[in-house]
C-alpha cells in the first residue's frame, strides 16, 4: 500500500473574474463534446482530429506571431512536443471522437471527468513531489465508483460496442493524466506556456495528417454541409485554441488545483448543448455517477474534508 503524506495547504481561492474564465472554459470544453457529436455525422474521427488540430495550431501560431512570442531554440525541444502531442491530442482526441460515433457526447463528457482521478494515480507513481495524501486516495475511490455507476450494467453484459466507446473515453482520460505528468518538463524547459500549446498541436497536425490521409482518404469524402464545417471550426477555434489560451490565465491566476473543477463542470455544459441541441436523453444513473465523481474531485482537492472540519468546528464551539 502507498505510503500517505499529509494533505498540502489550501488551494487559493478564485475570484470572481477566475470563476468566469472557469465557467467559460468548462462551456468551450464541453462545446466540443457538442461540436464533434455533429461533425461525426458527416466525417469520419480521424479527419475531425486533424482538421481540429490544425486549425488550432493556426489560430496559435497567429496569438504568438501578435504576441511576438518565439519559440525557444531549446534541444530536444520538438521531440517533447510530439510526446507531449500524442499523449495529449492524438490518443485522447481520436478516442473520444471515436466513441461518440456509438455514445451520447454528455456520456462522453461525463466519463471525460475521470481525469484527475486518473492524474493523481500517475502522478503518485511518476513524480517525487506529488504523492497520495489521505483526501486524495479517498477521492480516488470515490470519483472511480461514480465511473462505475455510470458504466452499470454495460460492465456484465460483454464488450459490446457501447462498452468498448466508453472504455476508449476513459482511456483518453488516462491518456490526459500521462499528459499532465509529461508536460510538467516544459517549464523546466523554459518554454512559455502558448508556445507549449502551439507546439504540441503543431506536432499532432504532422503525426495525424499522414494518418488520416492513408486511412479517410478524405479527397473521396462527400464535401460536409454547413453543419459539419461550423462544427469543425467551432471546436479547432473556441475547444482548442480559445480553450488553451484560457487554461493557462486560470492557471497562472488561480493554481492547478481551482483548474481540476473545470472537468466536473464541463459534462455539465455538454449533457446541456446535447440535450437542447442534438436531443440526447442520459439515463439517471449517469447524473448519479457525475455527481459522485463531483464528491470525488470535492475530496481531492481538499475541500470537502475542510468543510467537514469547519462545521464541526462550529458545531463544537456552538455547544
Amino acid at each position: 500500500m502507498p505510503k500517505m503524506v499529509p494533505d498540502k495547504p489550501a488551494p487559493r481561492v478564485m475570484r470572481a473574474r477566475e470563476c468566469a474564465m472557469l465557467i467559460a472554459l468548462s462551456a468551450v470544453w464541453g462545446g466540443s463534446f457538442f461540436f464533434t457529436g455533429i461533425a461525426v455525422r458527416e466525417l469520419p474521427p480521424l479527419t475531425i482530429v486533424v482538421v481540429r488540430v490544425g486549425i488550432a495550431a493556426l489560430a496559435l501560431w497567429a496569438v504568438l506571431a501578435a504576441l511576438g512570442t518565439r519559440m525557444p531554440p531549446t534541444p530536444g525541444l520538438w521531440a517533447a512536443f510530439l510526446g507531449m502531442g500524442l499523449l495529449n491530442n492524438v490518443v485522447p482526441f481520436t478516442l473520444i471522437v471515436w466513441g461518440q460515433t456509438h455514445i451520447a457526447s454528455g456520456l462522453a463528457a461525463i466519463l471525460n471527468a475521470a481525469t484527475p482521478l486518473f492524474t493523481v494515480l500517475v502522478a503518485h507513481l511518476l513524480t517525487p513531489d506529488e504523492r497520495l495524501t489521505r483526501g486524495k486516495a479517498i477521492g480516488v475511490v470515490v470519483g472511480l465508483a461514480g465511473v462505475v455507476t455510470m458504466l452499470g450494467a454495460d460492465l456484465l453484459s460483454g464488450l459490446g460496442t457501447a462498452l468498448a466507446a466508453q472504455l476508449a473515453c476513459l482511456a483518453a482520460a488516462l491518456s490526459y493524466a500521462f499528459a499532465g505528468v509529461f508536460g510538467r518538463r516544459f517549464r523546466r524547459m523554459g518554454v512559455p506556456p502558448l508556445a507549449t500549446a502551439a507546439g504540441e498541436v503543431t506536432a499532432s497536425t504532422l503525426m495525424l495528417l499522414p494518418l488520416a490521409l492513408l486511412v479517410d482518404r478524405p479527397w473521396t469524402l462527400p464535401m460536409p454541409g454547413w453543419e459539419g464545417w461550423g462544427a469543425m471550426v467551432g471546436i479547432g477555434l473556441l475547444s482548442t485554441a480559445l480553450a488553451y489560451v484560457l487554461y493557462f490565465r486560470i492557471l497562472a491566476a488561480a493554481g492547478a488545483t481551482n483548474l481540476l473543477l473545470v472537468t466536473f463542470l464541463i459534462p455539465v455544459s455538454a449533457i446541456l448543448l446535447g440535450a437542447l441541441v442534438l436531443g440526447e436523453r442520459l439515463e439517471p444513473r449517469h447524473f448519479g455517477g457525475m455527481a459522485i465523481i463531483g464528491l470525488g474531485l470535492a475530496c481531492i482537492d481538499g475541500r470537502l474534508p475542510r468543510w467537514l472540519f469547519a462545521r464541526r468546528r462550529a458545531t463544537g464551539d456552538a455547544l
